[in-house]
């Protein structure tokens, strides 16, 4: 019974702690249109808004790991949902822009500490043959997480500073998370007692030979300084060296581009209605939320080298379509950015950065109702939301496409009831039109990479980092290399359009379909299965292989 109290309670931790997560970073596309106006923002300032959250994590990154080890995983979890109630608090009773950027920060800092402690408690606490299902359960958090922000994006839209609320309700799902964290144990493994715990059931091991062996090589917990992730003691470079690894392959393999490219591919398929655009969110992100179900599914079966390997393949071969059918088929990317002035003032036509490039004449030229300058909003956003892309991305960095919202009000010269159902004319004069069959494989592809992405380095790389450290370093050496993610995430998205002006668009994905290809080798020579051992097996492994 006890056993069973334990596994609930730490799924439920796993799911709120994604759900969070993946709500924060997905609600600020929406937010942003309305603070936008209610704060007249600058193209810089809402670039600040939107990387505030970088920034608040970037510092637990670095702090979070010593809170994590010196004060165990079970009150680091309880402080950052402490710290993102007042988070929320901020930004909920916010009256100025200094305000909203600090709320932003403490948000950012909370949900990165949050991720951290939340994985590896839960693979501390949960048999061996059902971690790769636990942990995972985080990753599919982190998707439900941003397809409710969507929702809720979409149903304050219109509501006078419908903001607060935005950023309000995240208040409901900490709460929740931190009451079902209180009937937890404090301490998931006391190693020195580790049969004991054993025998208590809330770590059974696989078979009686394991525990004959435990009995017989007494698990020893360890003393290790910052520096020892570096040297060669207990082969923990090593381990540093996976760990960097995987992190970084996540990033460079183009994934927190890719989905901003998304709108841009469904209105090239020929999607041209306001719909489209929701559909292009909502559709990849249900997507996302089914192949993350299948990696949780297939975690302790398959394996974890197996998925990794499997979804990097996947991933290489899609990009490299998409590079090629983007040679075939010429992608046209613009820059722009206008902040909201004068509310009379008539609006020209400003590019989403992600949507075919148009000219004058193809948009409708009915002039906006008096009610829509709300609706305008977006205009201001057309730069700022690659940013909100690069930024609204999960713990796995996964770029959360642009919202539904954003894009129903990214149509020019649309009332705020949404009465113009389409931008003009269809757009069968655009050189992509000719292109059909292209472009129906570019979608494809790109269905494929999400998936791919979901089922492999979604949630597996934060599994493995979860598995390979010791317990006396874990949290440190996870920070460590969850601050080098944020990082090339950040270098990635912020370089994103001048690699395009430099090297071409089918280039750059061909560029990522060989960054996916020396994945697969990475994984394939330093990365071990992890699957079905207890975490003091796979440290034994570790210590003895030089």
């Amino acid at each position: 019974g006890r056993a069973l109290l334990v596994l609930l309670l730490s799924a439920t931790v796993s799911l709120l702690g994604g759900l969070i997560f993946g709500y924060e970073l997905g609600i600020i596309s929406g937010a942003l249109l309305q603070l936008q106006t209610d704060f007249h923002l600058s193209c810089f300032k809402q670039e600040v808004l939107v990387s505030a959250v970088l920034i608040g994590a970037l510092l637990a990154s670095l702090a979070g790991g010593i809170l994590i080890d010196h004060h165990g995983r079970r009150r680091a979890i309880l402080v950052s949902n402490l710290v993102l109630l007042v988070g929320s608090l901020i930004l909920t009773l916010a009256r100025s822009f200094i305000v909203l950027v600090i709320g932003r920060m403490t948000v950012g800092f909370a949900i990165s500490v949050s991720s951290m402690a939340c994985c590896i408690y839960v693979s501390e606490m949960v048999a061996a043959h059902r971690r790769g299902l636990l942990v995972s359960l985080y990753e599919a958090g982190i998707t439900v997480g941003i397809l409710l922000s969507y929702a809720l994006n979409y149903f304050f839209a219109d509501v006078d500073e419908g903001w607060r609320y935005m950023f309000g309700l995240a208040i409901a799902p900490a709460a929740m998370q931190f009451l079902s964290i209180l009937f937890l144990p404090v301490n998931p493994v006391k190693l020195s007692s580790w049969d004991s715990d054993c025998q208590k059931g809330l770590i059974p091991l696989q078979d009686t030979e394991d525990r004959v062996a435990a009995k017989q090589e007494p698990y020893q917990e360890k003393h290790y300084s910052f520096l020892d992730l570096f040297r060669t003691r207990d082969n923990m470079r090593r381990r540093t060296l996976v760990g960097l690894g995987l992190v970084l392959f996540q990033q460079f393999t183009g994934q927190p581009n890719v989905l901003g490219y998304a709108s841009k591919i469904f209105h090239s398929v020929g999607f041209q209605s306001n719909s489209s655009a929701i559909l292009a969110s909502v559709g990849l992100g249900a997507i996302k939320v089914v192949a993350t179900l299948v990696a949780m599914a297939l975690a302790d079966k398959a394996g974890r080298r197996v998925l990794l390997m499997a979804g990097c393949v996947v991933m290489a071969i899609s990009v490299t379509t998409i590079g090629l059918t983007s040679r075939m088929a010429p992608v046209t990317m613009a820059r722009d950015c206008k902040a909201p002035t004068d509310p009379n003032a008539s609006l020209s036509l400003t590019q989403h950065p992600l949507t075919p490039v148009l000219p004058q004449s193809a948009v409708s030229p009915i002039p906006p109702a008096p009610g829509a300058v709300k609706s305008q909003a977006a205009l201001g956003f057309a730069a700022t939301s690659s940013l909100t892309k690069v930024f609204a991305s999960t713990q796995s960095k996964e770029v959360v496409p642009s919202s539904p919202l954003m894009q129903k009000r990214d149509l020019v010269g649309q009332s705020k009831k949404g009465t113009v159902e389409s931008t003009g004319p269809p757009l069968a004069g655009a050189p992509w039109a000719q292109h059909t069959v292209l472009n129906w494989i570019t979608l494809l592809s790109m269905m494929a990479f999400v998936s791919a992405f979901s089922i492999g380095f979604g949630p597996m790389t934060w599994l493995v980092l979860s598995e390979i450290y010791p317990a006396g370093i874990r949290g440190r050496a996870f920070a460590f290399c969850n601050s080098f993610n944020w990082a090339a995430n950040l270098l990635i998205s912020l370089s994103f359009l001048d690699l395009i002006d430099a090297i071409g668009f089918s280039w750059m994905f061909l560029l990522y379909g060989l960054m996916g290809v020396m994945a697969v080798i990475f994984i394939y020579l330093f990365v071990p299965e992890t699957k079905g051992q207890s975490l003091e097996e796979i440290d034994q492994q570790f210590s003895r292989k030089r």
